[in-house]
């Protein structure tokens, strides 16, 4: 298994709890097993004390995402290192079961799967791979959701650093407002447009040669002198 796939277990503990509108999906042990997956060792030992725990380090990660958000990448590395600090991973070499097109090992990085805890391997494998994706991609590849209200993270895989929003569905809602913004604009600037035009301006009376009636006083004026 490749680093980068861990990566996405920090989003989807992140994505477990909606800040905005008050949810939280992480509120059992059955919740934090499926965090893991069904192939997860670490899973099988989660208790309750693990729904508490997980929740802190859920906090931590999406720190994480919206220090990288808001362009603090000195932030965000800080906060990445506090975790990996207190949660190290164990790598090793795996692939012996994997063969290649000439039949030899597939050798990759794997992490190891023997935490004191279910928390503790979620975090490391969770830092871990934020960490690989942080560094390989960089800071600007993590992001939270700019599709109000949503708040949720993101990894941004894209070939032009272009990702704004956690899904298509948030993509659409942003696009559809920002276009009916502009036509409300246009609106109130035609409807502006047009009061200005109705309103009632000065008004010259013409003489029979065509010349304004104030034209001609001034005429007969000068000749006058």
């Amino acid at each position: 298994m490749e680093l980068a796939y861990y990566s996405d277990y920090a989003v989807r503990l992140v994505n477990s709890e909606d800040p905005v509108h008050g949810t939280d999906e992480l509120t059992s042990v059955e919740a934090v097993r499926e965090l893991f997956g069904p192939a997860a060792q670490a899973a099988r030992r989660t208790t309750e004390a693990d729904v508490t725990r997980l929740r802190g380090v859920r906090a931590r990660l999406r720190a994480v995402f919206e220090a990288a958000d808001e362009g603090d990448e000195v932030r965000a590395v800080d906060l990445l290192n506090a975790l990996l600090m207190e949660f190290p991973v164990s790598p090793q070499i795996s692939g012996h079961e994997l063969r290649d097109a000439d039949g030899r090992p597939d050798w990759h990085l794997h992490i190891a799967d023997h935490p004191a805890n279910a928390t503790a391997g979620y975090a490391a494998t969770a830092a871990m791979g934020l960490a690989f994706h942080l560094t390989e991609l960089g800071v600007d590849r993590l992001g939270i959701c700019q599709a109000p209200p949503c708040r949720r993270a993101y990894l941004d895989t894209s070939t032009n650093r272009s990702r704004r929003y956690c899904s298509d569905r948030c993509a659409t809602r942003a696009n559809v407002a920002a276009y009916r913004a502009r036509k409300r604009l246009e609106g109130e600037r035609s409807e502006r447009g047009s009061e200005r035009s109705d309103r009632p301006g000065r008004t010259e009376r013409t003489g029979p040669s065509g010349r304004t009636a104030e034209a001609a006083q001034d005429s007969s004026a000068a000749g006058d002198r």
